[in-house]
């Protein structure tokens, strides 16, 4: 349960509602580094994601007008945008507070916003959304207040919830402190007030939800006796008939109780591992949804509560790397993130699960498959890993120990992998590690085997590119050198052996003609900040770069004027097709249909 604790309150999981029932969405923040994500409901594939702020974004709420979101970051900026563009431009931003902002609540006419957190002089403030002029003050608590709530009818009550154990009540505007709620024995976690406001709910982690009056504060019950549940409650989440409260907790169930009656009518039980605690829950119209420790998102089954309708999955760390492969007919993609995790997902519909077994430990700094059909992965755990993409199981076997840390990994024909470490070039043969280039007089970065298996580029931190040949169970240095015009990020072959780019932290691309013995063919200009990545079209007359100035171009070889820019992503890389004429990932570029390209933040989310 400490790890709960601790998830609970660094990175607290929040459900918020679209106010307009003829389109629902929800708002899922908490688990997503720097930006909030807006999801429709039936179709998560669709989602907008909102990118302006510069810290990780704890919490953001619908006004109830549609019109903007409030979202919070661990600063304590609250950045007031709009949500009828596709720009999503930004109406006011206010520091209400110097700390982290856990929780925020507009009143029913969208002109108040109340916001708690983790100030240092105080805990939150009411304010009117358009001048930032205070509205009351709240006080009564003498720790973080976790979360807000305020009576979405005449006469106004604000409710706030404490790691002080305690919940206070308010009246207003302006908002006034009237008492405190000393019912609960360990921190309130969520309060919410019922749509129809006559009653308001708190929830701790004593496993306690308490009923009160929604204009009074009167207690009204505790739900279900002694206890509501066997573990701390994380949140609460009101039916739109006020007649029925759905909670998360971590004993890893979610509960439908019947408030009049003071029953549970129903239990989720969402599995036995840490990983299948509930953090979070949200009731809107008829969907029902969890969330969980591991952050899948639970659409939860009034009918069969012993399984949900449907899980939506992903990455609750960074994403790192990408590869892209056909299996079975199908185009499927594989994300590697800073936690060890690798999923795969389905490139037409955008489903994803996570390999069976127990995989990497730590970062996945980057994969590929070879022509074999298994996926090689490398990480920070000192490890190479060769994993079976039929059954898309981590087995014992497979599993090759450096003696440094890796950084890169490419393969080639006749089972070679080339590894690239810290100060290290390993070569290995049939998943056996058969020959390394200790010292080898300078930090190689990024590797690339030729499509013919013969040739190797390692990528330096010098700004070079050196030659290596294959042969046998060795590696033997050309003692050719190619030039980038900086640190070397990335190398990459086309498909047909005939060019390899590579890209630098100057910001620029450089292609050499292998034909030609390696002489320069052009350079590519355009990026403003460091490039990262390269792609290349199967056509081979094409390929992209992504880079930290939250660009990707798509370039024509033959013309370096001549560039696709694709302006979406904070930061933007692409995966690459392992084999040659196989898709490199999944973008609708109507005009270069052969080139499909793969965004990846450093957000958990993939865009299909």
């Amino acid at each position: 349960m400490a790890s709960a604790e601790k998830q609970k309150t660094d990175h607290p999981l929040k459900f918020y509602s679209f106010p307009t029932p003829q389109h629902p969405l929800a708002g899922r923040v908490g688990s997503i580094p720097c930006v909030p994500s807006v999801s429709s409901l039936q179709n998560p594939a669709v989602a907008d994601i909102y990118t302006e702020h510069a810290h990780q974004v704890v919490v953001a709420k619908y006004a109830p007008s549609g019109f903007y979101i409030a979202s919070g970051d661990v600063s304590g900026k609250l950045r007031i945008w709009d949500t009828t563009q596709k720009e999503h431009l930004l109406k006011y931003e206010y520091q209400p507070f110097a700390g982290k902002i856990k929780d925020i609540a507009w009143t029913e006419d969208s002109k108040r916003i109340a916001v708690v957190g983790e100030g240092r002089e105080k805990f939150g403030a009411v304010f009117l959304w358009d001048s930032g002029s205070s509205v009351g003050e709240i006080t009564g608590h003498n720790k973080v207040i976790n979360s807000v709530d305020i009576k979405q009818s005449r006469p106004y009550r604000l409710a706030t919830g404490s790691d002080d154990n305690c919940a206070a009540f308010f009246e207003g505007p302006p908002f006034k402190f009237k008492f405190t709620i000393g019912d609960h024995s360990r921190f309130v976690n969520c309060v919410r007030f019922s749509p129809d406001g006559n009653r308001f709910a708190t929830a701790s982690a004593d496993g306690q939800i308490y009923i009160y009056d929604g204009k009074t504060g009167e207690k009204v019950c505790a739900l279900g006796g002694n206890k509501a549940h066997d573990g701390g409650i994380y949140a609460i989440s009101w039916s739109p008939d006020s007649t029925h409260l759905l909670s998360a907790s971590g004993d890893k169930t979610s509960k439908i109780w019947d408030v009049n009656v003071n029953s549970a009518v129903s239990t989720f039980t969402m599995g036995s591992t840490v990983l299948d605690q509930q953090l979070g829950c949200l009731w809107q119209k008829d969907h029902l949804l969890s969330v969980s420790l591991s952050g899948y998102i639970n659409y939860l089954d009034r009918n069969n509560p012993s399984k949900p309708l449907r899980v939506i999955k992903g990455h609750s760390k960074s994403i790192q790397c990408l590869t892209v492969h056909k299996n079975g007919g199908k185009s499927y993609i594989y994300s590697g993130s800073h936690d060890g995790h690798i999923n795969y997902w389905d490139s037409e519909t955008g489903e994803n699960d996570s390999f069976a077994g127990k995989g990497h430990t730590n970062q996945v700094s980057r994969m590929t498959v070879d022509e074999s059909g298994q996926l090689v992965s490398c990480s920070m755990d000192d490890t190479v890993r060769y994993t079976n993409l039929t059954l898309r199981d981590y087995s014992g076997q497979g599993v090759v120990k450096l003696d440094v840390q890796p950084k890169c990994v490419a393969v080639g024909p006749g089972g070679y992998t080339v590894v690239v470490c810290i100060g290290q070039i390993v070569l290995l043969k049939d998943q056996k590690k058969c020959f390394s280039i200790d010292d080898p007089g300078y930090e190689p970065e990024v590797v690339a085997v030729h499509p013919s298996g013969e040739t190797v580029a390692v990528g330096g931190a010098d700004g070079n590119v050196r030659l290596y040949s294959i042969l046998g169970t060795t590696l033997k240095d050309e003692g050719k050198l190619l030039e980038a015009k900086g640190p070397v990020t990335d190398v990459a072959y086309s498909h047909d052996g005939a060019f390899l780019a590579v890209c630098d932290a100057s910001k620029v691309v450089t292609v050499f003609s292998v034909a030609d013995g390696y002489s320069e063919n052009n350079v590519f200009y355009g990026h403003h900040a460091k490039i990262v990545c390269l792609a290349w079209s199967p056509d081979n007359e094409h390929f992209a770069s992504g880079g930290m100035d939250m660009m990707v171009y798509v370039w024509t070889l033959s013309d370096p004027e001549t560039r696709v820019k694709i302006q979406e992503w904070w930061e933007v890389v692409m995966a690459s097709s392992s084999q040659p004429g196989q898709a490199a990932g999944v973008v609708g570029q109507s005009h270069q249909e052969e080139e499909e390209l793969l965004n990846r933040a450093s957000d958990p989310s993939t865009t299909p």
